[in-house]
């Protein structure tokens, strides 16, 4: 008896050039730091939210929202990004997170802000099953575990500067501008992947969703 196995064809990341691995990865330790600070920078501005649009019995749900929705969407989207490519993906996040933030700026009540920030977290959760997805791609397994160090350390510096950040700009400006401040950062962001992120797909097969 024979077992026939057959091999999926795999297109690595390592064989691109070192300039577009390094500006690859500065765009995902960013994409990473933008969506981890956005869970601290909010907290140190909710006195003013609340002062603003009342509704302090849903005080806690701005943040919860945007926790639950990115811890529900990471796994979805590694998954889905396994079987048809990242970069889609990634810019689609982020193009979420940059208009959700808008909305979180503009909002009139706490229902809308709730409800933004949900979607806001939708974005995050694929901005960050991307990120270390990505490290698997571009870096050999003998490397990836410095290069994850680097991504840890951007979880630290935001839960660090977030909070001061966030007090500083709602004294400062308002606190609209803690949601608005996302959105040069991720169109910067976005403009990087569009240009420099490699569109490839792990496989050439053809996958069913379950």
């Amino acid at each position: 008896m024979t077992i026939e196995v057959q091999h999926k064809p795999v297109i690595s990341l390592r064989s691109l050039p070192q300039r577009q691995v390094i500006v690859t990865f500065v765009g995902v330790l960013l994409a990473l730091f933008l969506s981890s600070l956005d869970q601290t920078v909010v907290s140190t501005a909710m006195p003013r939210i609340i002062s603003d649009l009342g509704g302090f019995s849903h005080y806690t749900w701005v943040t919860t929202a945007y926790i639950i929705t990115s811890a529900a969407t990471i796994p979805i989207t590694g998954k889905l990004t396994d079987m048809y490519g990242r970069k889609v993906f990634y810019v689609s996040g982020l193009v979420v997170f940059v208009l959700a933030s808008l909305l979180c700026g503009l909002s009139n009540t706490m229902t809308q802000i709730i409800v933004f920030r949900g979607v806001q977290g939708i974005g995050a959760g694929i901005m960050m099953a991307n990120a270390f997805s990505v490290v698997g791609d571009l870096f050999s397994p003998a490397e990836r575990g410095k290069y994850q160090g680097f991504m840890s350390g951007v979880f630290g510096i935001s839960s660090i500067i977030g909070p001061v950040l966030g007090g500083f700009i709602t004294d400062t400006l308002s606190w609209h501008w803690v949601f608005f401040v996302n959105i040069p950062l991720g169109l910067l962001i976005i403009c990087l992947f569009i240009f420099f992120f490699p569109n490839f797909r792990p496989d050439n097969l053809k996958h069913n969703i379950d």
